[in-house]
This record gives C-alpha cells, structure tokens and sequence, in this order.
C-alpha cells in the first residue's frame, strides 16, 4: 500500500520560509517522480512543481525562483523549500507520487500554509 505523509506546513509572515517534507512508502521511490500541487480555498489544484527519477525539476511561473524542490532517496522523501512567501502562497499543499508501474498517482493528505501580510 502506497503512503505518503506530509509535514512543515504551519503559519509564516510574508517574506518568510517554510520546508515541507512528503515521506513515501509502499513504493520503489527512486523510480517515481515526486511532485507538490497546492490548492487555495475557493480555487482549483494546482501544480507547483515536480522533480523525475533523474532529478531534473520543474517548477509553475508562480514559485520560480523562490521555490526549491529536492529529493533523498535514501529517505524515500521528497521536500518542497519555500522561500520568500507571500499571501498569495496561501494553500494547503498535497504531495504526490507517480508510479510507473501502475501508471498513477498517489497522493498525501495535504498539509496547510497559510502566509500572513
């Protein structure tokens, strides 16, 4: 059975940062890709970013340069670094993995980030 368990979400002023960590199991984690996708009330899921088996990662307009995703294998996890926050960050923060195998994703039960101005 596939988990995944998020933490680090929390409540942060503008300007600050947050680490968000997603750990995985059930699942050959250094084969999958990892991502985060976050969801503002009232709005739909959206994608912030997503990182392959390989490493390369991908990032949304809206977080890019700000935003660090990573993964550690070795710790079947992958960790979202927030950097420069604003309001409009504002979300609650779910986590995924893809398995090539089953071709799906599986999801966290999200965790939320509220930034104040």
């Amino acid at each position: 059975q596939v988990q995944l368990v998020e933490s680090g979400g929390g409540l942060v002023q503008a300007g600050g940062s947050l680490r968000l960590s997603c750990a995985v199991s059930g699942t050959i984690f250094s084969i999958n890709s990892m991502g985060w996708h976050r969801q503002a009330s009232g709005k739909q899921r959206e994608l912030v970013a997503f990182i392959t088996s390989g490493g390369n990662a991908n990032y949304a307009d809206s977080v890019k340069g700000r935003f660090t995703i990573s993964r550690d294998n070795a710790k079947n996890t992958v960790y979202l670094q927030m950097n420069s926050l604003k309001p409009e960050d504002t979300a609650v923060y779910y986590c995924y993995t893809y398995t090539p195998a089953q071709a799906r994703n599986y999801w966290g039960q999200g965790t939320q980030v509220t930034v104040s101005s």
